[in-house]
């Protein structure tokens, strides 16, 4: 599989709320390598690209990786969005279904990183799991429009979306900017994007040089984190779904605002569909890694 596809495959799950684009650089073998490349792009990058020395610059970093991966993370989200968003909209059910059996096997399939699983990793991984079930199951909340606020949605969502299993699309849904954002992007808003990105590329920038130290010196702990956030995930990208009034204090009484998952309520055309795209979603994965282990 090419670098392109995998970020293709990266961009599409950044697009939906629950889903993270590190889950699948992680379950395709290209996590570690995406963390090393962002690290190399540092201060010395950018004073050679300031002082025009284009070509020094570019053999400091790991262009081709990135440029490959960018591409198509870029190319899913322009070409996707506008779908992934009618597909929540009127058929939230299927694409959840599909997603929840992608990330399903990406929790069987993560936890074999870690080279022994002793005291310190199974805590690490309960821990996460427990924080990340509880935080997914948060009401959204009303912010503003200003691009202060932008910029700081950009950083957050971004040094999420780089974390296996934390979804920086439900990020910004929790942060009450997913619809927002998603809107902007189908209406080419330019001036919201630049200001959102800008912040992503201060986000990832730092976070990269985090996870790389990390990744270094706690390598079984750190896998065991994220299989445990992946696992926590599940709440979220449960298919079924019904929706409740939040209280007064929350928004209001009559305001659909709040979800619980519950199990569908009949055996039906739908349900078989949505089965059949959730173990479409698990052997994706399967596959996903296979290939990812002849290519290491």
């Amino acid at each position: 599989m090419t670098l392109g596809l995998r970020g293709v495959c990266m961009g599409a799950a950044d697009v939906v709320p629950g889903v993270s684009g590190g889950t699948i650089a992680f379950v395709t073998g290209i996590y570690e390598e995406l963390i090393y490349s962002i690290r190399s792009v540092d201060r010395r990058f950018a004073a050679l690209l300031l002082g025009f020395r284009f070509g020094e610059a570019l053999n400091r970093v790991r262009w081709r990786f990135l440029g490959a991966v960018l591409a198509g993370i870029l190319l899913a989200v322009v070409t996707l969005a506008r779908g992934i968003q009618w597909m929540l909209q009127h058929q939230p059910d299927l694409i959840w279904a599909f997603f929840f059996g992608l990330v399903a096997a990406s929790v069987l399939v993560v936890r074999k990183r870690v080279v022994a699983w002793r005291g310190p990793t199974w805590i690490a991984a309960v821990v996460s799991g427990l924080l990340f079930f509880v935080v997914v199951g948060l009401v959204p909340v009303k912010t503003p429009d200003s691009p202060w606020f932008l910029f700081i949605c950009g950083i957050v969502a971004i040094s999420a979306m780089i974390l296996p299993g934390i979804s920086g699309s439900f990020i910004l849904v929790l942060l009450g900017k997913y619809e927002y954002l998603l809107a902007a992007l189908n209406d080419r808003d330019l001036f919201t994007i630049f200001v959102f990105a800008s912040g992503a590329a201060v986000g990832i920038l730092s976070v990269a040089r985090v996870l790389a130290w990390i990744f270094k010196r706690h390598h079984d702990v750190t896998i065991a984190a994220l299989t445990g956030l992946m696992a926590g995930s599940l709440r979220k990208v449960w298919p079924w779904k019904a929706e409740i009034s939040p209280p007064p204090e929350l928004g209001g009484a009559g305001v659909p605002l709040m979800q619980i998952n519950v199990l569908p309520q009949s055996i039906d055309g739908d349900l078989a569909v949505a089965t059949g795209l959730a173990l479409a979603g698990f052997a994706i994965v399967v596959v996903l890694e296979r290939l990812s282990e002849n290519r290491r």
